[in-house]
């Protein structure tokens, strides 16, 4: 047993270092929940190649067995909420593993299903790309340890991303949406160009995201970069932002834009390049109106943020975030009058 007096000491270190390092100050991971419509199952249950993807009909797949290859195809319909694009490609060789021995399955200390990857291709309702990101995977089985509480199960890291989500890393799980469907299971000769005629499943996954990068407003030594946009004077105590007035945020980390510049390059002067994610500026944890979101002329990584105090904001000191592609940065805080 060790001795009370060393774990106090014990105690009194961790405390010293929880706030000379900041720990409280970590930046939260991202959840976020995607839910696909018409999704489809392909099974490999062809070996003759000229009858794959031929039959115009619905075409009721073969049992699956252990070591077959599966396609599974869903349509992004909605990221957090918010409508969205995009497609979910699921690449799957079954591998049934469990701990007790079945004819065909994979004895094993664990149980799993398949194993895999996957890629999300998110677009904006409009159409316009925000960026991919990728999953290594097992499915089937407990949910990871740490793995959000939504997580019904499936043991999945995600590797990789681009555009928004470049360099994301950390975890994802297959969720619950109230009006879940499986998966519609079909042969490899069902054509595929019909899947949304013929329908199919419905599902949420739940990815938690550690994010390469978040957007942030800088900070300056007089404070948080807001700026009234009439003549780009800070906004301060002595001369606070109004009520329905737009102001100018200076930022970093809000990713790609349109026109795209190589990675390393400054944004141009003309035309003005504009951030092609969704971009959302929090005020008191209410979106304000967003009125252009551009890469800064001339700079690499620096962005302006334009957007509208709501009318219903409380004078006083009021809290400003920024959110791009449903990842958030810090929380600043600026003065209304």
């Amino acid at each position: 047993m060790i001795p009370r007096a060393k774990i106090l000491a014990m105690i009194v270190l961790l405390v010293a270092v929880y706030c000379s390092q900041g720990w409280s100050q970590a930046p939260p991971p991202v959840i976020l929940e995607i839910d696909t419509d018409n999704q489809v199952q392909y099974n490999g249950d062809v070996s003759d190649l000229s009858r794959m993807a031929a039959n115009p009909d619905i075409t009721p797949a073969s049992a699956p067995r252990n070591f077959g290859v599966v396609i599974n195809l869903g349509d992004i319909v909605t990221v957090n909420g918010q409508p969205a694009k995009g497609i979910m490609v699921e690449r799957l060789l079954r591998l049934g593993l469990s701990p007790t021995a079945t004819p065909g399955n994979a004895i094993a200390d664990v149980t799993r299903t398949q194993i895999g990857d996957r890629i999300f291709e998110i677009l904006k309702s409009d159409g316009t790309a925000i960026g991919s990101i990728m999953v290594s995977q097992f499915t089937g089985g407990a949910p990871a340890p740490g793995a959000p509480l939504v997580a019904s199960g499936g043991n999945l890291a995600i590797v990789g991303g681009t555009g928004a989500f470049l360099g994301a890393r950390g975890q994802a799980f297959t969720g619950t949406r109230p009006d879940q469907i499986g998966s519609r299971q079909a042969s490899m000769a069902e054509d595929p160009a019909n899947r949304r005629r013929h329908g199919g499943g419905r599902f949420r996954y739940v990815l938690h995201v550690l994010p390469m990068a978040r957007p942030e407003i800088v900070v300056t030594a007089a404070g948080p970069a807001v700026t009234h946009s009439i003549d780009f004077a800070p906004v301060t105590a002595t001369r606070p932002a109004a009520v329905g007035e737009i102001l100018s945020a200076f930022a970093t980390g809000l990713g790609p834009t349109l026109p795209g510049v190589d990675p390393g390059k400054p944004f141009p002067v003309s035309p003005l390049a504009a951030v092609n994610s969704p971009v959302e500026v929090l005020v008191n944890g209410r979106a304000a109106e967003v009125t252009a979101a551009v890469g800064y002329p001339n700079t690499v990584d620096g962005y302006q943020v334009n957007f509208r105090i709501p009318s219903d904001t409380a004078r006083g000191t009021a809290t400003v975030q920024l959110r791009v592609a449903w990842i958030a940065g810090a929380e600043l805080r600026i003065t209304v009058q």
